[in-house]
């Protein structure tokens, strides 16, 4: 080590004498300050701007900046807002690209602020940095700083969604998804988010999911950061592409679905995949009237071509990629609804919160008086049934 820092002194030595002994002074090259203008200092000058202008909720000045983040900022309330370079992440004579921690919540609607990182892109104008692009990369970009929202607001329900999104009618799901849930929550009273990217590509750009991975899904829960701190603030985030072509019972149904998980804390708590989804299923249908076999229409198919399934969906099973979701999920649901057929719907409420903090099968003996083997043959027995097949094959 001592070898390496006498060599970089004489290098340094060496530097300096012939910067002293040339005929003329050194000057840095109109490319030398731009870039200099465009270092962590001038970031956090910028940052420390953009702060402002939102704590102000003054527009006006980050005229320049993308998306009209002050305006976005001031329609959402946003709240705690502090913004920290990290790094550098690319840069060119006259820009440069940035990962930035960002630490934010909606007033009245998040109780704990989102932290997470986002990539921005500043430029040169004269001795500052100006903000000009917010996220890309591979990391999260939330909705509300990478462009124009339209924003949706009442008592209960906030929605934000890319210009263009269908905010209004996706508000109304969401404002009748909540009395949906209390039927059976009834002690459930925080507020509910909803945010709509523009398309399924946007939506992984907001969750920072590999390309494709939600494209087939209609909306999601979780934290806008992807915390799963037991109290992290948890949104419904839309695929439109998708809830689109559901119609409007199948949206209400999805969106039903997606408020049982915020109201339950899906995605910070531990129950088995399939009682998670399974759950919000139950409540999202239970007041659909349709029949067993409209319900649970794609799993009794599958089971007339396969056979009855041997255990509950699993993990993989319940992977987006997989060719019989649709089925993954009736399977669960219509677990749960043999538990509640079994205990009622109370206990069944109960039996899925004693889940996640005992585990199942200790939750299965105290509430129901089943064993988890005992709760798999009565649904592959409902299963046959709805399929039509002989006891033999239970």
């Amino acid at each position: 080590m001592a070898g390496l820092v006498a060599f970089a002194v004489l290098v340094a030595a060496a530097v300096a004498g012939w910067l002293v002994l040339r005929d003329e002074p050194y000057v840095a090259t109109p490319e030398d300050q731009a870039a200099a203008a465009i270092g962590p200092r001038a970031v956090d000058a910028a940052l420390d701007r953009l702060e402002e202008a939102v704590a102000a909720g003054d527009a006006a000045a980050l005229a320049g900046a993308p998306a009209g983040i002050a305006r976005n900022a001031a329609r959402l309330r946003v709240r705690d807002l502090d913004l920290r370079y990290v790094d550098t992440v690319a840069r060119t004579d006259d820009s440069l690209r940035a990962a930035v921690d960002v630490t934010w919540r909606f007033g009245g609607f998040d109780a704990r602020p989102a932290r997470t990182e986002v990539e921005m892109t500043f430029t040169a104008d004269g001795a500052e940095a100006v903000l000009t692009s917010v996220g890309g990369g591979e990391g999260r970009s939330p909705l509300w700083l990478t462009g124009p929202v339209e924003v949706l607001r009442s008592e209960r329900v906030l929605v934000v969604g890319a210009t263009g999104t269908d905010v209004a009618s996706i508000g109304r799901h969401a404002e009748a998804a909540v009395p949906v849930v209390r039927r059976v929550l009834a002690g459930w009273r925080s507020r509910l988010v909803v945010e709509v990217p523009a398309s399924a590509e946007g939506l992984g750009d907001v969750l920072g999911a590999e390309d494709g991975q939600y494209d087939a899904v209609a909306a999601v829960t979780a934290a806008p950061d992807g915390s799963v701190a037991p109290d992290a603030p948890l949104h419904v985030f839309v695929n439109p592409d998708v809830l689109g072509t559901l119609g409007a019972r199948g949206a209400q149904v999805v969106m039903s679905h997606e408020a049982t998980h915020v109201a339950t804390r899906a995605p910070v708590t531990t129950q088995p995949l399939w009682l998670l989804e399974g759950f919000a299923d139950y409540v999202a249908l239970r007041d659909v009237g349709l029949p067993l076999t409209t319900t649970a229409g794609q799993v009794i198919e599958q089971v007339r071509e396969d056979g009855l399934p041997r255990a509950l969906p699993g993990p993989a099973e319940f992977d987006t990629a997989t060719t019989h979701l649709g089925a993954t999920y009736e399977a669960a649901w219509l677990a749960c609804v043999v538990l509640a057929d079994r205990v009622g719907e109370t206990r069944l409420v109960d039996l899925y919160r004693a889940a996640g903090r005992t585990g199942l099968e200790e939750a299965l003996r105290d509430v129901a008086g089943w064993s988890e083997a005992d709760l798999v043959r009565a649904w592959r027995s409902r299963l046959a049934d709805l399929a039509g097949l002989s006891d033999s094959t239970v």
